[in-house]
């Protein structure tokens, strides 16, 4: 497996706490601000360099932007310019030797919690998600428009993925329901995400493996692993207690996920690709600054997978 961690376009104390438990690969977010141009190879090019000036190699994209994605997944007016911005972002990609785009089908909505001040073990804090806590709003999409939205995405970008060599990793809904409001939501079962990623048959359209959804949907990770192996291009080592209704993050050593047996049928199903942890608790000491991604809890996170890594590899 090779280490990365998710990194802001800058520099912050997470790329300080990734470096010293040892990550030398990065995730990255790209700026969102109105001064960075999406489709500028210069602009790119300068947040690489950034990051490579500070002993980090950028290999993943992660999410798509923003700016460009809400348009796509909710089939607006802006659509088709966003895709072809988009392309303009894969050939860039490749110019400056980032690999995979981690993208996501959620609507409107995106990665939703509900809380984000549960308490977790010795006072930790952890996000969580309860549906009766939920608050919609009045935007609707359908599952028929969904899934329209999807096969023209992918029918526009994979044939350039495969032009400029990236791979495009498919993220499940978070949380996995049907619904959120009046939004429908795709990907929410291991038959779905076989649907989406065969829409084009391609070797560079897959999917980012978050365990913690599959387990969410009421998958076995026993059956989901094997089933995607040869899909899998990025993972997101994450545990969770609860369902899909009403669930919360853990520290990744006290969730419902055997994470050391994870991790064995990773590489036992020939996976090896990226990996970065995933939601960290806030740690005694932290202001909740960006739940799920503040800083201390890297350092045990990080930690665990190494070690779950190195035993699991030794096993071999």
């Amino acid at each position: 497996m090779l280490l990365t961690d998710y990194f802001r376009s800058a520099p912050d104390l997470t790329w300080d706490i990734a470096l010293q438990c040892g990550v030398r690969h990065g995730t990255i977010r790209l700026p969102e601000d109105d001064e960075f141009d999406v489709t500028s190879l210069t602009h790119l090019r300068a947040v690489t360099e950034r990051f490579q000036s500070h002993g980090i190699t950028p290999l993943i994209v992660e999410p798509l932007p923003n700016e460009l994605h809400d348009h796509i997944k909710s089939g607006d007016e802006k659509r088709d310019e966003c895709i072809d911005k988009f392309i303009t972002l894969m050939k860039n990609l490749h110019e400056v030797g980032i690999t995979t785009v981690c993208f996501n089908f959620m609507a409107h909505y995106g990665w939703t919690r509900t809380a984000h001040d549960l308490p977790e073990r010795g006072g930790a804090k952890v996000t969580g998600f309860s549906l009766n806590d939920f608050q919609p709003d009045d935007f609707t999409l359908t599952h028929e428009q969904m899934w329209d939205n999807f096969t023209y995405f992918v029918k526009a970008a994979v044939p350039y993925a495969e032009k400029y060599n990236i791979q495009l990793a498919l993220h499940p809904d978070d949380p996995p329901l049907p619904t959120l409001g009046g939004v429908a939501r795709i990907f929410t079962s291991l038959d779905a995400i076989q649907q989406g990623i065969h829409t084009v048959e391609s070797p560079n359209l897959g999917v980012t493996f978050c365990q913690a959804c599959y387990r969410l949907m009421g998958e076995r990770l026993e059956d989901a692993i094997p089933a995607l192996a040869d899909k899998i291009f990025f993972i997101h080592f994450r545990n969770v207690c609860g369902n899909k209704t009403c669930f919360r993050e853990t520290f990744h050593d006290n969730g419902e996920i055997d994470m050391a047996a994870a991790m064995r049928l990773y590489l036992e199903n020939g996976v090896d690709v990226p990996i970065r942890v995933d939601h960290v608790p806030t740690l005694a000491g932290e202001a909740i600054g960006n739940a799920g991604y503040d800083v201390l809890g890297r350092l045990f996170a990080i930690g665990y997978m190494k070690g779950i890594i190195e035993a699991a590899e030794g096993g071999r």
